[in-house]
């Protein structure tokens, strides 16, 4: 039986991050943009929702709950819906946190997680992104090469988020073993972490570039051990959470448009009742439905544990599209004032072009 009902604890937890998207995260967004950077208190109050600490075990210093990729499917719409790029940001922790959670090894665990649990915030971050043309995440090009008992990393990534805050990375790279992660603290000699790039959208996420110029580490650095990890499942999760915040934006498009359609006048009557305004309206609803749909079904699979390569490269793909087609509509209903800053719509579309096209930027 086929169920799309929300459990009692996931309503709650859906209902929450409505409340922090309109109360925070919608009212802040623009001025976050323009000053290309989020201030120290947004983090504060993003760290108090318990978002990693939640999901940590107590044997590691956490609350105990149980990880739920799907009830973080849930938690990135819902703030997506008040911002993408303050969504990624309150969520970027658990780019670090979760990849030890789900591959790391006890003593990983032991030496990291605990970090995550404290009053004040903490991150980490995730580097796979890598700046070259039609990048591939499963051939990345930063190589691991063994060198006595350890590593040694060459390579560049990019679009790190708060890497310039982040204490450690889980750095993607390729070695004789195939695809492999490593956990490099900010400070490991070799790794240099670039200023603030300068992105399309997301602007008001601060990424920046890693170069690994010969970084050595020790076996113990190998992310979950002698076996490795998934690294996979690591990719699955981030097309996932893309799907989840993609989702959320396509939701706020068209919840500001339906209304701004019916109190714009054209010709005598409102927008919202020419055919041509009305079924564009129709069709945005539908898709969204739909990109709902996709990225319930792929953070199911995670959550039970089953390959989900597949339904997370079609969630990703699907809803990439088409939530670049309901922004770009977007600002097509609101005709000249879709691309002036009085209105959202023009930062949703840009947030969506940088989305669409990232990896590695969130996780489930």
């Amino acid at each position: 039986m086929i169920s799309f009902e929300l459990s009692e604890e996931q309503t709650s937890v859906r209902e929450a991050m409505q409340g922090f998207a309109s109360d925070v995260l919608r009212p802040a967004a623009r001025e976050y943009d323009e000053a290309s950077a989020i201030p120290d208190l947004f983090f504060q109050q993003a760290w108090a929702l318990g978002l990693t600490a939640t999901q940590i075990p107590e044997s590691y210093g956490g609350y105990g709950a149980e990880r739920s990729p799907f009830t973080n499917a849930l938690v990135l719409e819902e703030l997506a819906y008040g911002d993408a790029a303050l969504a990624v940001a309150a969520m970027t922790p658990c780019l670090f946190a979760n990849a030890l959670l789900d591959h790391g090894t006890d003593e990983q665990k032991q030496a990291h997680l605990a970090a995550f649990c404290g009053d004040s915030f903490h991150t980490g971050s995730l580097a796979l992104s890598e700046p070259k043309p039609g990048f591939d995440p499963f051939a990345p090009s930063t190589t691991a090469e063994k060198k006595g008992s350890g590593y040694t990393l060459h390579g560049v990534k990019s679009f790190v988020p708060l890497a310039a805050s982040a204490a450690h990375f889980v750095v993607i790279a390729r070695s004789e073993d195939g695809l492999d992660a490593f956990i490099v603290p900010r400070d490991t000699p070799g790794l240099t972490v670039s200023e603030t790039e300068k992105n399309l959208g997301l602007k008001a996420l601060q990424t920046s570039e890693l170069r690994l110029d010969g970084v050595d580490l020790p076996a113990a650095q190998r992310l979950g051990g002698a076996k490795g990890a998934d690294v996979r499942r690591l990719i699955n999760q981030g097309r996932v959470a893309i799907s989840a915040v993609l989702t959320g934006l396509s939701r706020a498009v068209l919840d500001y448009c339906v209304p701004y359609s019916k109190e714009r006048v054209a010709f005598d009557e409102p927008i919202a009742q020419k055919q041509s305004i009305a079924f564009r309206l129709a069709e945005m609803h539908m898709e969204i439905e739909s990109s709902r749909w996709m990225t319930w079904k792929a953070a199911s699979d995670l959550e039970a544990g089953r390959d989900a390569t597949r339904s997370a490269t079609m969630a990703k793909r699907y809803v990439a599209e088409k939530s670049m087609w309901i922004s770009d509509n977007g600002v097509q209903v609101l005709g000249g004032h879709g691309f002036i800053r009085e209105h959202p719509v023009e930062l949703w579309y840009r947030n969506a072009r940088t989305l669409g096209v990232l990896e590695g930027t969130a996780t489930v």
